[in-house]
């Protein structure tokens, strides 16, 4: 009880750092987003009026303080450019990130778990060796790049060989422009617009999570305890089990909580590639408008999973780890 306390202290002082960073390095960025409103025909006094409005014309710790205090009171504040409530923002765009990431890390680790495990099963052979080109080549292709090639295919290379319809992929949007399906069609709908980005997600995390589980298999399979429990006579699919299986689980669920953060933070330019209306883009429209509120908003929810999705990591690990097995295992 007393580490988790610990952990969780140390958590609450790491997201401290990291939004009052973010907050003195958005304020002394270049730009004005009081003249990102008014536009560039206002007058002086005009500006003035609209930083007082926005709150910009107090000294930066006032500014600070203001938002801390709204934090810890569980406001956000209001954007900018919306005039919404942060919060309001981010409920609207949670729903859509958590929706392509959750979906791609799960496909991710289900085909890279498998690619990785047969890998190991056949390490050193020409299948091993090709996967290992295939899966490195896959990982190191920017998402950017690839997203904007898929969308090429979809769309150009579909009409250039005749592709029947069912085939054409729509490359933008989460629905058709009409919007006018219902039930069962409009999910449907919404399925086939995800096709794309969700190859766009699952493609290099799958390869990179294939490396990954393909080295631990093989470090688990090559531990002391498995070559004492090997030489005890216990059966090989037991020993796979007991033994490799579960010391390779642990360092796959320190990358699964290292992954985690992605389900709301990995696909911000997949979703500005694709139009999809999640917290990536809100992120990156934000950013360009300098709305500050909904920057910081943001960044405090992005930090929040990546420090607790590390905690929540380092605490399964300790009940995973085979050396704290009972005796006898």
């Amino acid at each position: 009880m007393r580490h988790l306390s610990s952990r969780v202290f140390d958590a609450l002082v790491l997201l401290w750092i990291v939004t009052t960073l973010t907050f003195v390095l958005i304020h002394l960025a270049p730009g004005d987003p009081a003249s990102l409103l008014i536009g560039p025909t206002a007058s002086a006094e005009e500006a003035a009026r609209q930083r007082a409005a926005l709150g910009l014309d107090a000294p930066l710790v006032v500014q600070y303080a203001r938002w801390i205090g709204g934090v810890l009171r569980g406001d956000l504040g209001t954007s900018f450019a919306l005039s919404r409530p942060v919060t309001a923002v981010i409920a609207d765009a949670l729903p859509v990130s958590l929706l392509l990431g959750g979906a791609s890390l799960a496909a991710s680790f289900v085909f890279g778990v498998l690619l990785g495990w047969m890998q190991a099963l056949r390490s050193g052979r020409r299948l091993d060796t090709t996967l290992t080109v295939v899966t490195t080549v896959l990982y190191a292709a920017p998402s950017f790049w690839l997203a904007l090639a898929l969308v090429a295919v979809a769309t150009t290379g579909a009409s250039a060989i005749n592709a029947p319809p069912w085939a054409r992929l729509p490359a933008f949007g989460m629905h058709e422009p009409a919007a006018l399906a219902t039930g069962f069609a409009a999910w449907q709908d919404l399925a086939r617009h995800a096709v794309l980005p969700l190859i766009v997600l699952t493609i290099p995390g799958a390869a990179g999570v294939a490396r990954y589980a393909r080295s631990a298999l093989l470090d688990a399979a090559s531990a002391p305890h498995v070559h004492a429990a090997q030489a005890r006579g216990l059966p090989r699919a037991r020993l796979e089990r007991r033994y490799v299986l579960r010391t390779a689980w642990t360092p796959i669920v320190v990358l699964l909580g290292l992954t985690l953060p992605g389900l709301i933070a990995g696909s911000v330019f997949v979703e500005q590639v694709f139009a999809w209306p999640g917290l990536g883009r809100t992120m990156l429209s934000a950013i360009g408008s300098r709305d500050y509120p909904v920057v910081l908003g943001l960044t405090l929810v992005y930090a929040t999973a990546v420090v607790f999705a590390n905690m929540l990591a380092d605490l399964a690990v300790a009940r995973l780890d085979p050396r704290r097995a009972p005796a006898g295992a």
